[in-house]
């Protein structure tokens, strides 16, 4: 059957709408997946997205957590340590229960339950260039962000899957979810402990039978078949595809298969992920979703704030280095966007969810540069 010369276009325009307007923001500072939505959003006014994108552009959800799982290891979990553990736990508990507070009141127990565990994940990129720039990420407050983090990601991904895996099963309640928490259980220690050795032993006789290139072709079957295994456990695709990336990191392939990965993934996949999320962003929906897509953002930001501050006191930091972590694990980028398709897959949300969690990504990362320079150059010492 011959593809639609509907679709080539789409794909066409789409491309060269996230290429143009990420450059255009990457210029002013701001992330290039801001942009990227931004150009979805215009692009959107003039052609309506499609149903055949919108499967195409999934195929970068699944690789941008197989990205972060690559990028992360299960060595760096065992190190990440009392603090790490401590930030990222706390934050993550205070920011859901943040966010499912301001959002019950608009939307209900379900859905406020799916808006909390939105306000769980943490994207520190923006924080580390940040840190750079003030020769400040070699520091117990950068070092503590950087291992927090990696806990991070994992917590948040595991609550988002719980909350989506219950909801799209019809309901919440003690059995569901400790169903869930278990069949998680089981699927994390699999791919943890059994996997890295069999991908390891995999790859190097493919290695050795001299089909070196095939590595990555043989990784990315592993890794929809894994997304695949995932949903087909009533768990959510991304888990299988972060946690398959996490037991690739522990191999000697690792470096290989992200760098191939990433070309594939940042040149197609995740920029028609990005601008299909614009696109679907129901700007008739602004006047009614404006105030609370204000109100979510802020205490978005703040449960970061006070979470991870909490966390970082308890593990026995002081005021003025607990603040800065705190300021520092505020950014949203990507993962909320992910976990938010499948939602709407499931038919959990509407669409005007699109422009609420871009809402909280947009002021999040606006916010963060300024505050914690602020929080590193003395601004408010005074205080702490």
């Amino acid at each position: 059957m011959a593809v639609e010369p509907e679709l080539i276009l789409y794909i066409a325009a789409m491309l060269t709408v996230a290429e143009v307007f990420g450059w255009a923001f990457a210029r002013i500072n701001q992330p290039v997946v801001l942009g990227q939505i931004v150009g979805g959003i215009l692009l959107g006014l003039m052609m309506p997205p499609t149903e055949e994108v919108k499967d195409i552009s999934m195929i970068g959800v699944l690789l941008l957590l197989f990205m972060a799982g690559l990028e992360s290891s299960v060595e760096e979990l065992r190190e990440a340590g009392k603090v790490g553990v401590s930030v990222a736990g706390v934050g993550v508990l205070v920011a859901f229960l943040m966010g499912f507070g301001i959002a019950y009141p608009f939307k209900g127990f379900q859905e406020a339950l799916l808006y909390g565990a939105l306000t769980t994940p943490t994207s520190v990129s923006l924080t580390v260039r940040v840190l750079m720039e003030l020769d400040a990420l070699k520091t117990v407050e950068g070092n503590t962000i950087l291992t927090a983090a990696i806990v991070d990601d994992i917590l948040g991904i595991i609550v988002l899957t719980i909350v989506i895996s219950s909801l799209g099963s019809g309901g919440v309640s003690i059995l569901s979810v400790s169903l869930i928490l278990l069949l998680v259980g089981v699927f994390l220690a699999v791919m943890v402990y059994a996997v890295p050795p069999l991908m390891d032993y995999f790859l190097r006789r493919v290695v050795r039978l001299g089909f070196a290139d095939s590595t990555v072709t043989l990784s990315m079957a592993a890794l929809f078949a894994f997304a695949y295994l995932a949903e087909h456990m009533n768990l959510a695709s991304i888990l299988g595809s972060y946690l398959f990336g996490l037991a690739l990191s522990e191999t000697e392939f690792r470096k290989p298969i992200f760098d191939h990965t990433r070309v594939i993934a940042h040149s197609l996949f995740v920029p028609l992920f990005f601008v299909d999320v614009g696109m679907n962003i129901p700007l008739r929906g602004l006047s009614s979703a404006g105030v609370f897509a204000l109100l979510f953002s802020l205490v978005a930001i703040l449960s970061k704030v006070i979470g991870c501050s909490l966390g970082a006191l308890l593990g026995g930091l002081g005021r003025r280095a607990s603040l800065r972590i705190g300021v520092g694990m505020i950014p949203r980028m990507g993962v909320e966007l992910a976990m938010l398709a499948i939602a709407l897959k499931e038919g959990i949300v509407g669409s005007d969810a699109y422009l609420i969690v871009v809402t909280m990504i947009f002021l999040s990362t606006l916010v963060t540069p300024t505050l914690l320079k602020a929080a590193f150059m003395g601004g408010w010492s005074q205080h702490f």
